[in-house]
């Protein structure tokens, strides 16, 4: 009697343990869209410490290429990091919804602590029994497919975050080399407006000129000044910017490398229309519907009733004998049959399929706006470049030369320069807003517009 009581509760315990699981080691982060994949980002591992100080930074310490800040970025945004973390979070509730209940240990003494016979122990009466909830419905298999759903709609999630923070850091990057090309224009401006003071003065104190034109040469020269104190302190915040990317404190590099003024042909709108699905945020959706059908399915078969089953020995102290005890409990599903979990799963997965379609359009008008931004800031660079540049620069010399031989005055030479220098400082503007409207376009399609193929030339 004993050995069957035995094996009964051996049984019982397979049952109990066949569902442990242990997390993997290594995090699963997906598979990378193809911008930006040859750069490594952090992996959280499966036992994290208690308390994480913050790691050093090996930063470049004088010229650093978007490559770098990329690098660094990918591999140190703190926000990134915590988007890794969501992807260890969804591993554990997989995990958790493939074990099993736990088993019941049940112990129940009767006949004891009456009067006459029953005052002691002689006629107790103990049971010992061992409860396991068996799951009907298939409900295990169903938890654990909605779990793994979700477990890849979170892969999905880091990896748009992934993609946020290259277009950030390529735009930041971006924002810090046009303002050291505004720090440059206005060094120029601050030299050549100098030199002007200079001319300005000695005319006057010649006598070929009146004493006004030498104030208007101080208040230009003073309002440039201005300007550069401006672009001396955008291009600081700029750098500060950049290093907060990659958690730096403070800008460790003196100064970045990289070609503002290269421009790259643009693709047609329908080429880039067609890559949208490699957009993470369109490609979650699929998998969104997915996991409302499984969810709708796992919310049915929790509308039928799990049993449970119990076994144990009871103990007879009065006569000293043994017996074998099993029972069954069986819930009657009259009033709760999941009838609201049924229909709120089902207006989820409704909910999803409008928000796929949302997003589609949303996405599109997006990357219908950031290529109009794209073309636009091309057509203008790249006639400003051919245009205006040259032209500009050409009217200032000679406005300058003309005034030093007394042909012009002193206002024609101001207005020349505010040409020439307005110029060129739109010709910056235009570059970086090139460049940020291409980081925004790449960001949408999940890849580098280089790689796409039959570009226009």
């Amino acid at each position: 009697m004993r050995i069957k009581f035995l094996s009964f509760l051996i049984i019982l315990f397979a049952f109990g343990v066949s569902g442990c699981m242990e997390q993997s080691k290594e995090v699963a982060l997906p598979q990378p869209r193809s911008l930006g994949q040859e750069f490594s980002t952090f992996r959280p591992p499966a036992k994290p410490m208690e308390t994480i100080q913050a790691p050093e930074i090996a930063e470049p310490t004088d010229v650093i290429t978007l490559r770098q800040a990329l690098a660094l970025a990918l591999m140190h945004n703190s926000e990134l990091k915590a988007f890794s973390w969501d992807v260890r979070i969804s591993e554990a509730r997989q995990l958790q919804a493939g074990l099993w209940p736990n088993l019941e240990l049940d112990v129940e003494v009767e006949e004891v602590g009456g009067s006459g016979a029953r005052s002691g122990f002689d006629a107790a009466e103990t049971t010992i029994a061992l409860g396991q909830l068996i799951e009907l419905g298939g409900k295990s298999g169903k938890r654990v497919k909605v779990a793994k759903l979700a477990k890849e709609l979170t892969g999905l999630d880091y990896e748009a975050k992934r993609l946020d923070v290259f277009t950030e850091v390529t735009k930041t990057f971006i924002e810090v080399l046009a303002a050291q090309q505004r720090l440059k224009l206005t060094d120029e401006l601050l030299q050549l407006s100098e030199e002007l003071v200079d001319t300005v003065a000695k005319r006057v104190d010649a006598g070929k000129d009146s004493p006004l034109e030498k104030t208007k040469a101080a208040v230009a020269y003073s309002n440039v000044k201005i300007q550069h104190r401006q672009a001396v302190g955008d291009l600081e915040f700029a750098r500060k910017q950049l290093a907060s990317t990659w958690a730096g404190q403070k800008p460790k590099f003196d100064s970045v490398a990289g070609k503002l003024d290269s421009l790259s042909p643009l693709p047609s709108i329908d080429e880039l229309t067609g890559l949208m699905g490699q957009n993470p945020d369109i490609a979650r959706w699929p998998l969104e519907i997915d996991k409302g059908k499984a969810s709708l399915e796992l919310e049915k078969a929790k509308a039928i009733s799990d049993i449970t089953l119990s076994g144990g020995m009871k103990r007879f102290n009065e006569t000293d004998d043994n017996a074998i005890v099993f029972g069954i409990s069986i819930p009657l599903p009259i009033s709760d049959r999941n009838q609201g979990g049924k229909l709120e799963a089902a207006y989820t997965l409704a909910r999803a399929r409008e928000e796929q379609r949302a997003a589609q359009t949303r996405i599109q008008m997006e990357l219908v706006k950031a290529y109009q931004g794209l073309s636009n800031s091309y057509t203008e660079a790249t006639e400003l470049e051919k245009n205006v540049l040259q032209g500009a620069e050409s009217v200032f010399e000679a406005s300058k030369t003309g005034y030093s031989q007394g042909k012009l005055d002193y206002l024609h030479v101001l207005d020349a320069q505010r040409t020439s220098f307005e110029a060129k400082a739109q010709y910056i503007e235009a570059l970086a807003a090139y460049h940020k409207a291409r980081a925004d376009v790449e960001r949408l399609i999940g890849q580098n517009i280089d790689t796409i193929e039959n570009i226009h030339k």
